[in-house]
């Protein structure tokens, strides 16, 4: 599988109101808005950027954090939250949603996010080339990838005749996931049978239903919630009997059977260079879209042995020489 690093091309800087040069007197902030719990490897990614483009929190920026922890319906008053702070700029994260959010409250403040959803499907942006507005960011297009991930899961189960599709009916980008996965199901001759799940309360029942559809294996569908939520899936995954794919590598190192996306943390890296980008003073309706093409397939064979399915070498080949440790974990 071939192995692409980041593409995208920056506009020549403008000047933003707020950018101002030599040491400011006051620390411009950045509102940092999640639809779920910071993940140390994203908030280090995202300060990695900045530091790349200047900028260390608490020396030259300060940030100002808010998370809804899952609870998808508190963002918009947890943005409307940070623009009256005020801040300087907006970075949204763990999500789609988080970002239409910030969207919503602000047409002036800046807006970077970095989530896996369609931008322009979204209606985040009408462009990738030029954004326009206020808003800009890194996409990692993971919700995107649904009917890849059906693909490689029917490689290696090639006798199931229904897959499970667990989604979150709070993520707008669910039903456009479903909708690309349930296409790729008609071709491959696949049944899907859709489970809904918004909080921890609900998975148990999810996977009881999965059981009783007699469905062979699971489709996790791209979201944040889902994402903090990886080593319980992972745990009712292995007493279900049940083989999860998901979206990213942290799901299978947390113990399912399988991830396909792209490079999330080096997304989030990139959002940070662009975070100080606008600090610096250029204008986001300038900045294109940045595109992940990084992809990253995992297998967890110790996931694999305990559910006795046998990975035939096909996709052991598909497997970059780097992730050896991690697919074997």
């Amino acid at each position: 599988m071939r192995r692409r690093d980041f593409l995208g091309v920056f506009s020549g800087a403008t000047i933003w109101p707020f950018a101002a040069s030599g040491q400011p007197s006051v620390l411009p902030i950045v509102g940092l808005i999640s639809g779920n719990r910071f993940d140390d490897r994203e908030l280090d990614a995202i300060r990695n950027g900045l530091q790349e483009a200047g900028y260390n929190e608490g020396k030259d920026v300060a940030i100002e954090y808010r998370s809804a922890d899952g609870r998808y319906d508190r963002l918009p008053s947890l943005a409307e939250e940070l623009v009256r702070h005020p801040v300087t700029l907006m970075a949204a994260i763990g999500g789609t949603v988080s970002a239409v959010a910030a969207k919503a409250a602000t047409a002036t403040i800046p807006i970077v996010f970095m989530n896996g959803g369609d931008p322009i499907r979204s209606g985040l942006v009408t462009s990738l080339n030029r954004p326009g507005a206020n808003v800009t960011g890194v996409s990692f297009f993971v919700t995107t990838l649904g009917a890849k991930r059906l693909e490689l899961l029917r490689e290696l189960m090639p006798t199931v005749a229904t897959v499970g599709y667990l989604a979150n009916r709070a993520n707008a980008n669910a039903e456009l996931e479903r909708a690309d996965i349930e296409d790729a199901a008609r071709a491959l001759n696949l049944n899907i049978h859709v489970q809904w799940a918004s909080t921890e309360r609900d998975f148990e029942a999810a996977f009881a239903n999965f059981n009783a559809q007699k469905a062979g294996a699971i489709i996790v569908s791209a979201d944040a919630f889902f994402l903090s939520r990886r080593s319980e899936l992972a745990a009712l995954g292995l007493r279900h009997r049940l083989p999860l794919m998901c979206d990213v590598r942290e799901h299978a190192i947390a113990g399912t059977l399988m991830s396909y996306g792209t490079d999330r943390i080096g997304a989030y890296r990139q959002g940070g260079i662009y975070i100080g980008k606008i600090l610096q003073g250029d204008r986001p309706a300038e900045l294109p879209i940045m595109q992940s093409t990084k992809f990253e397939f995992v297998i967890n064979l110790k996931t694999a042995n305990a559910l006795g399915i046998a990975v035939p070498q096909s996709l052991l080949e598909q497997i970059p020489v780097d992730f050896t440790h991690s697919q074997r974990a």
